[in-house]
């Protein structure tokens, strides 16, 4: 299963965008959508997984929940906008990471690009930057990688080009 892994679009979906997630047979999106209109346009293209930002208004947080926890193809995913990283989880999310770990962590709003392992709990966390020209990050990212029986592999970053 092929998957694209979008953050922090902040109301900005382009034709790069749309193209790396069409080719994905599920989308998720790690919050700050910024908009109905960006989550409309991926949902138009393969199935749909999101939880909210900080930045994400009352309509948004109808659609999307602020966690969310799924298993797909045998590997069960955490996901969540803030939650910090391996080392530094966010308190409102590190009890649920520490008493019950997932096998991938996922969250957005630092606009940082991170894939890193947490060895101590046996789980890769996974932000995948931003992908809007909202923010301070330089380049925008993106993440797409495939879930085969439980594993993740061929993880690819794409970069989108500069911010502004």
């Amino acid at each position: 299963m092929k998957i694209g892994l979008i953050s922090d679009t902040h109301s900005y979906v382009d034709e790069q965008i749309l193209r790396h997630m069409g080719e994905c047979d599920e989308i998720w999106h790690g919050g700050d959508f910024g908009s109905l209109a960006v989550s409309d346009a991926l949902a138009a293209l393969a199935p749909l997984r999101g939880v909210y930002g900080n930045i994400d208004d009352i309509t948004l947080r109808s659609v999307h929940p602020k966690v969310q926890r799924f298993s797909v193809a045998s590997l069960d995913v955490l996901m969540t906008h803030i939650g910090g990283y391996p080392g530094k989880y966010h308190p409102d999310i590190s009890t649920l990471i520490k008493t019950n770990p997932p096998q991938l962590f996922i969250s957005g709003h630092s606009h940082i690009l991170k894939v890193m392992p947490d060895k101590s709990l046996n789980l890769l966390h996974i932000n995948p930057g931003a992908a809007g020209r909202h923010g301070f990050h330089h380049i925008r990212t993106l993440v797409k990688f495939e879930i085969n029986n439980g594993k993740i592999e061929n993880l690819q970053v794409v970069e989108l080009g500069k911010r502004a």
